[in-house]
């Protein structure tokens, strides 16, 4: 009997989803003739096969290659509306969605182009069953003082951005190396989260929480290396925002089958299962929860578990 339907009629939130990272071959072409710039790749079949990633750095060379395609205030609502639109129809009915503005600004895109694209998209697509809000994350293999000038760049628009996160590589760039950025993000009222314990130790995590002090933890699965952290994470009910197929993509677990999440769940950690890039990890939210129920055997009420913890771990 197939869980699909079970999986489709939970309702879901997503909370770490790369607005960036949905961008589909197809449109990534579209968005590509639309603004005369020639790809690397000669169809999307060719491009498809070129999602073969070894480690999170091999991704994120083609994930900013990517990128480059995105340039109008146009571009950036027609990648929005179409992660939107797709996600809500998997019965989604809140989203807090990451963006990357250093991969843009850094390249001579205005903020407020990028800005101006997804809240365009936010506003036509938001009613009171579905729910969308902006979290900025700042690029770790950049320097502390970029972050701080991306965040002065946000100024203008912090009534529509929720909170403030960490992502891109993560080995050789600790969370401790932008406390004084997220020490300012908090005292201007911004929520903090930070990728964590993905392919950097547990010791990633716990400066996440004690340095920056955030609220959630992106990815944290190797925080089960450390008994006392995890003991921490159950007893502080601290989120962990799980991505199972970017986990298999990536080579950070070597099959399903040996994915920690329902070691997360028996410890009574609040894990939820989250897309991450789904347009280069093959599947969006609901794939994310049939794959890893499918691999780990897990029951119904695991599954509404897991969609009760998104729901609990939202900020809004």
């Amino acid at each position: 009997m197939s869980i699909e339907p079970e999986v489709h009629d939970l309702t879901k939130a997503e909370l770490h989803i790369h607005i960036e990272g949905s961008l589909e071959p197809e449109l990534m072409f579209r968005l590509a003739n639309r603004n005369d710039l020639e790809l690397p790749y000669r169809s999307v079949a060719e491009l498809r096969e070129a999602y073969q990633f070894n480690n999170l750095q091999d991704f994120l060379d083609l994930y900013y290659d990517g990128v480059n395609v995105l340039r109008t205030e146009d571009d950036f609502y027609d990648l929005t509306c179409k992660y939107l639109e797709r996600v809500k129809a998997e019965n989604v009915n809140h989203v807090e969605m990451f963006f990357d503005p250093q991969a843009h600004t850094n390249r001579g895109i205005a903020f407020e182009t990028v800005m101006q694209g997804l809240t365009r998209a936010i506003v036509e697509m938001e009613d009171d069953s579905f729910r969308i809000h902006l979290i900025l994350c700042f690029l770790r293999h950049l320097s502390e003082v970029d972050a701080f000038k991306t965040l002065e760049q946000a100024e203008p628009y912090k009534d529509a951005i929720l909170g403030v996160g960490l992502d891109s590589s993560e080995l050789g760039h600790p969370p401790a190396k932008f406390k004084n950025v997220f020490r300012e993000a908090r005292s201007q009222g911004y929520h903090l989260v930070a990728h964590a314990g993905e392919e950097g130790p547990p010791e990633y995590v716990w400066e996440a929480l004690d340095v920056l002090g955030v609220e959630r933890v992106d990815h944290g699965n190797r925080a089960l290396e450390d008994s006392a952290l995890v003991n921490r994470l159950e007893r502080e009910k601290i989120p962990l925002t799980v991505c199972p197929l970017s986990n298999l993509k990536l080579c950070v677990v070597t099959d399903l089958q040996s994915h920690p999440l329902k070691r997360m769940l028996d410890a009574g950690l609040v894990a939820t299962v989250n897309s991450d890039d789904p347009a280069y990890f093959g599947g969006y939210i609901n794939a994310n929860y049939v794959a890893i129920a499918q691999a780990l055997c897990l029951s119904v009420e695991d599954l509404r578990t897991l969609a009760e913890n998104s729901q609990s771990a939202r900020f809004v």
